[in-house]
């Protein structure tokens, strides 16, 4: 398959003409071909007006089919084969044994979410049987969920595929029913390109409308601010920076309609070192601790940006072991000049504020956009008086606070804002102080995890990656598991509808074979 550097509005192969743009490969800061045309208003435009027509017959369709859409999706996916590893290798300086596990991450989305869409059990189908001896008399009542409609989707950088044009938001929003349309991010358009072919061949294999699904191109910040404003656009999905979800947040409460905004943004997913843990395995945990660090040149949005323990032997020995273990690794390429640029800079401002030492680095940095890592410290009253402090610093760094007591360690962590994860490293003997700690960490984040590291997020029935703001801009949803489908649906009661104008998921005898809550009874009958 080739990248011709064109947009896909629909069934079409759209050229753009305001302005255009080329990848930049990381590793050397070198452009990559071919030139790719921006679009503008009229583009988006012509994309949403053709999701807006295709929702109506899409939304509709069976169960069975919209599993098989999504299946065909994630099997040309595979069909890319190495033409696709190898561009997005080039695009975002990840290696590819990344990526093919990311790969494999994309196609497993999708085929969760086709498992989803064949069970049904996201209508919520609900029958409440008539009651009409009753005083007063009850209606005939049923309900099912249904799509909100075309939603918006914005690729994400650290991931170009998971979190990208075939990634999490679109399967789910697919899934639920809703047409598409994603705004590519600029660092990998070749990837998204290649992908997008992938997802509108697959809705012309499957007979869908042809506005299922478009990609967008874009040079500024037009092209997705007119996205966002577009009337046909009844929700977003997005992944990136605090200042990038604010200002989609502010386009969206604007409009003439307010439409729900599920953006992922900032969180520095806090560790809390329990004391006997600490005291059994301090270089164990130190040690593991950088290896999650640097993962990925820490470009994932669960890295450990934050770790709390006790002042003391114990807490020294894990710095110790966290800074030899530093001192090993080799700075990585990070995604883009920009994101390098920021990460550069964010720790310059770290290193200068009062209160906090530099306790180890990783190798120096020797090739453009490598970050080399570092690992800050302080204690918790620096901490809790100094704001900035609190902020993430896209990359491999991380902050150790000392606290002097439980009590302190218990404020720190009343004192944090949402997060995504918080992790407790903890034994037996820590579970008083854990079940202290419990009811503000569920306050404060969405996955909470014991003795282990919170990069490697699980694409489940039960994962939640999401939290309270600014992790996301609503603590009530996830954008990783199978409830991620929950975001793009809304209710319809249907009272004393005629039998022949019940839809198919709400009528008698189930055609649909749904598991249903029938006069508050589950049944599947």
């Amino acid at each position: 398959m080739n990248i011709t550097g064109e947009m896909l509005i629909g069934q079409s192969s759209v050229r753009g003409n305001e302005g255009t743009l080329r990848a930049i490969n990381p590793a050397n800061n070198e452009k990559i071909g071919p030139d790719f045309g921006a679009g503008g208003t009229a583009e988006v435009d012509r994309a949403c007006i053709l999701a807006q027509q295709a929702f109506d017959v899409y939304r509709e369709i069976t169960p069975e089919k919209r599993a098989q859409f999504l299946e065909e999706i994630a099997n040309g996916i595979l069909a890319l084969g190495p033409t696709l590893i190898e561009r997005a290798a080039q695009e975002s300086g990840l290696p590819t044994a990344r990526l093919e596990g990311e790969r494999g991450r994309t196609v497993g989305q999708l085929r969760l979410f086709a498992t989803v869409a064949r069970a049904g059990n996201h209508l919520s189908a609900t029958l409440d049987s008539a009651l009409p001896d009753r005083t007063p008399p009850r209606s005939d009542l049923r309900l099912r969920k249904i799509a909100l409609g075309p939603v918006a989707v914005f690729g994400a950088s650290n991931f170009p595929l998971a979190f990208s044009v075939a990634g999490g938001d679109t399967a789910a929003a697919l899934a639920a029913g809703c047409p598409v349309v994603v705004k590519t991010h600029n660092a990998h358009p070749g990837t998204s390109e290649l992908v997008g072919r992938v997802i509108q061949q697959a809705v012309a294999t499957c007979k869908l409308p042809e506005g299922v699904f478009s990609l967008i191109i874009g040079t500024g910040n037009e092209v997705g601010q007119a996205l966002v404003s577009h009337p046909a656009i009844k929700a977003v999905g997005f992944t990136g920076s605090r200042q990038g979800g604010l200002a989609l947040m502010r386009a969206a409460a604007q409009r003439r309609e307010p439409i729900p905004v599920y953006a992922e943004m900032s969180s520095i997913n806090p560790m809390f070192l329990l004391p006997h843990a600490l005291a059994a395995r301090a270089s164990q945990i130190g040690s593991a601790f950088v290896d999650s660090l640097t993962m990925g040149v820490g470009q994932f949005c669960t890295n450990p940006g934050l770790v709390i323990g006790l002042a003391g032997e114990h807490l020294s020995q894990f710095q110790a072991a966290a800074s030899t273990a530093l001192q090993a690794k080799a700075a990585g390429t990070m995604l883009t000049p920009g994101i390098h640029s920021a990460y550069v800079a964010g720790i310059e401002r770290m290193g200068a504020i009062a209160g906090v030492t530099t306790l180890g680095q990783g190798l120096p940095a020797s090739a453009p956009c490598a970050a080399q890592a570092t690992l800050f410290a302080t204690d918790a009253a620096t901490f809790l008086a100094t704001e900035q402090l609190e902020d993430e610093n896209f990359g491999p760094s991380s902050l150790i606070v000392a606290c002097q007591n439980e009590e302190e360690m218990r404020a720190v962590a009343e004192h944090l804002a949402g997060q995504l994860t918080a992790t407790l490293q903890l034994d037996n003997e820590d579970h008083a102080l854990a079940r202290k700690l419990l009811p503000t960490l569920e306050r404060k984040a969405g996955r909470i995890l014991v003795n282990g590291y919170p990069t490697g997020v699980e694409v489940s029935y039960a994962m939640v990656h999401g939290g309270p703001f600014p992790a996301t801009s609503d603590s009530r949803s996830t954008s990783v598991g199978a409830s991620a489908i929950d975001r793009f649906l809304r209710p319809v009661c249907y009272q004393d509808l005629p039998a022949d104008l019940l839809p198919t998921a709400v009528q008698d005898g189930n055609p649909l074979g749904l598991t249903r809550l029938v006069d508050g009874n589950l049944i599947k009958a």
